[in-house]
């Protein structure tokens, strides 16, 4: 199956690599960001739409129909920030662009990138994580051919990519030991990507993806 796929948060250090991973594989025929500013990128099979408003997509509903697979990956961070606010950039918006994609594309997969340590009973102390936990409940009640929810920890960036967050450059030679020695909770961001190709060409038989099961599926053929 070919793959047509919209990609958000390109602009960001997991979006841009799952973008790239999307290029350049040989199964996935276009892919369309949705960006507030340009990503920067320029490639055959790339199209770009610059929106500024996540919550209100009708000016280019159009533009959003004949896709079948849903990579992700716009997020921000909670440090600072009290429920309500991150609620509505997490839960709300990420299920207004559900909603709106699985009605434009029922034949669509999406794979959101959550978190390692998401709290999918919603009732936990831990604020992101019972967030992030009902956004994920909520996402797989959708309409969606399928819809699996991506719970990497640590994720080892794509080299040569100009989104990668500056911790990552202190810390990025530890990967190796950390991979060794916490193997559910270390992957890659390239493993990231190529696991959520491979979702949408053939599925996974559990919804919920840890961080085995990330690189299990990256490794499919």
């Amino acid at each position: 199956m070919k793959i047509r796929a919209i990609v958000t948060g390109s602009t960001g250090m997991v979006g841009e690599g799952v973008m790239q991973e999307s290029l350049l594989h040989p199964d996935v025929e276009q892919v369309l960001v949705i960006n507030r500013k340009p990503c920067g990128v320029s490639h055959p099979k790339l199209k770009e739409i610059i929106h500024a408003d996540f919550f209100d997509f009708s000016a280019i509903e159009s533009e959003l129909k004949g896709y079948n697979a849903c990579f992700f990956c716009l997020g921000v961070s909670s440090v600072g920030m009290k429920e309500a606010d991150y609620a509505r950039m997490t839960y709300a918006l990420t299920i207004h662009v559900g909603e709106t994609l699985s009605r434009l594309n029922p034949d669509m997969t999406l794979c959101y990138v959550s978190g390692s340590a998401t709290d999918g009973t919603e009732k936990g102390k831990v604020m992101w994580a019972r967030v992030k936990g009902k956004t994920e409940n909520a996402l797989m009640r959708l309409p969606f051919k399928k819809a699996y929810m991506f719970r990497p920890g640590y994720m080892q960036p794509t080299k040569g990519l100009k989104n990668t967050l500056k911790m990552y450059a202190v810390v990025s030679w530890l990967y190796p030991l950390l991979r060794a020695v916490f193997p559910n909770f270390v992957c890659s961001l390239s493993e990231v990507g190529l696991a959520m190709i491979n979702c949408a060409r053939m599925g996974y038989e559990k919804q919920v993806l840890e961080v085995r099961d990330i690189v299990k599926l990256a490794e499919e053929e």
